[in-house]
């Protein structure tokens, strides 16, 4: 990692100019909007980027099909355009937190409730979680537990 003018820099093994980023941009963007458009129209209960998503990476399966010999996706301005947003990803949750921080009096009015769910919900995720986990290792012939 290097820093430039005191904002760090990820080096990647693609470098690419503007002009080869922004198709791949448009490509990200118009999967995202492509699973929006879905999930709208056919009133899905999942959000339209998790489609989009979906979407995405069906198409980069598809991609490896048809062409075996395809250049690896981290070699092409899709895999450096992905690499910059990951790397600055928890810039995206500034605005959750100035949001928090905006509402701090309805955050500490209901925060026992809050907590309350949070920790009720957890705890349900993970007991869900643990419930599949043995329902699928059952059905493929996997022991839950490996053995020792």
């Amino acid at each position: 990692m290097g820093f430039v003018g005191g904002i760090a820099t990820v080096p990647h093994p693609a470098r690419s100019s503007e002009s080869e980023m922004i198709p791949a941009l448009s490509l990200l963007l118009g999967c995202q909007l492509a699973g929006e458009i879905l999930a709208r129209l056919l009133a899905l209960p999942v959000p339209g980027p998790v489609l989009g998503l979906a979407l995405l990476f069906l198409a980069l399966q598809l991609r490896t099909r048809l062409r075996p010999d395809a250049a690896a996706i981290e070699t092409l301005p899709l895999g450096a355009v992905s690499g910059v947003l990951l790397a600055h990803l928890s810039l995206l949750f500034v605005p959750a937190g100035a949001g928090i921080v905006r509402h701090a009096g309805t955050v500490l009015a209901h925060g026992p409730s809050l907590l309350a769910a949070l920790l009720l919900s957890t705890a349900l995720t993970l007991i869900v979680t643990a419930f599949v986990f043995v329902k699928v290792a059952a059905l493929v012939g996997s022991p839950a537990e490996p053995d020792r």
